[in-house]
């Protein structure tokens, strides 16, 4: 699943192509909003919400889009053929641009000042103008006894994290994913820093951790179960963390990250 630094990316691009422009094409292909029909109305802005995409509209709407696992948000100049079959959700479009929504993980058309309904229940975005790592920390002590390797994903504690994030920022803060939230005495550290990783991060394509943009070094941990550990040797564990059906990936060094 895309994590906060390229949903942010993709919310640029969708502001270059569509910000300040009238719609002259709304194609909504999800059964909900099928009769939906913005043409004729300008886009006012589109802002990223950790994972959640927010494309403002005149009229108090917004198009609401999640990309799940699959989903992207292509730009591309009009007249472009688009994705074949059914993999296209919504389009949107102007005289000059397309954004044409493929494999959506979620599609809404709500109010603008109904927004809260949809990402209301979110922690502080590691990208946004709301961060307060005072609070996201808050919000993780909540749950003293919850393993940080879950509580980082709770998109309620803070949000936009994903697994690699989550795997990089424990590596280098050398803390064992399974150690309890309440055992964690520097967890303002430990989000400052998942922040600072990500927003080195979210002016380019790709994720680098360990500050060697080079393919094969990019990152610490993530990508590189059974190699050994670029600090110690120690070859890198895999597993899953979380309740079924809900198990996530989890990569870890044991020498640097010690139960």
């Amino acid at each position: 699943m895309p994590e906060g630094d390229a949903v942010y990316r993709t919310a640029a691009r969708l502001r270059g192509a569509l910000d300040g422009h009238v719609l002259t094409r709304s194609d909504f292909r999800v059964p909900k909003h099928a009769t939906a029909d913005l043409t004729g109305r300008a886009v006012i802005t589109t802002a990223s919400r950790g994972k959640h995409l927010l494309t403002r509209v005149e009229g108090d709407l917004t198009v609401h889009s999640h990309l799940r696992m699959d989903g992207s948000w292509q730009v591309m100049p009009v007249g472009r053929r688009t994705a074949p079959g059914d993999q296209v959700r919504l389009i949107l479009a102007n005289q000059t641009w397309q954004a044409v929504g493929v494999r959506l993980g979620m599609v809404d058309l709500v109010r603008t000042a109904d927004e809260a309904r949809l990402v209301g229940h979110l922690g502080p975005d590691l990208l946004g103008p709301d961060w307060d790592p005072g609070e996201a920390v808050r919000r993780l002590r909540a749950a003293p006894d919850r393993t940080i390797g879950e509580a980082l994903l709770d998109q309620r504690n803070l949000a936009g994290i994903g697994t690699i994030y989550r795997a990089e920022t424990l590596f280098l803060r050398g803390v064992w994913p399974w150690k309890k939230v309440g055992e964690i005495e520097d967890l303002n550290g430990l989000v400052t820093l998942t922040r600072r990783l990500m927003g080195a991060n979210k002016g380019h394509a790709g994720t680098v951790t360990t500050g060697d943009r080079r393919p094969a070094n990019q990152t610490w941990v993530y990508g590189r179960a059974g190699r050994p550990c670029r600090r110690c040797g120690t070859r890198i564990s895999r597993g899953e963390m979380g309740a079924g059906p809900q198990e996530r990936l989890i990569l870890w060094c044991a020498g640097c990250q010690p139960r």
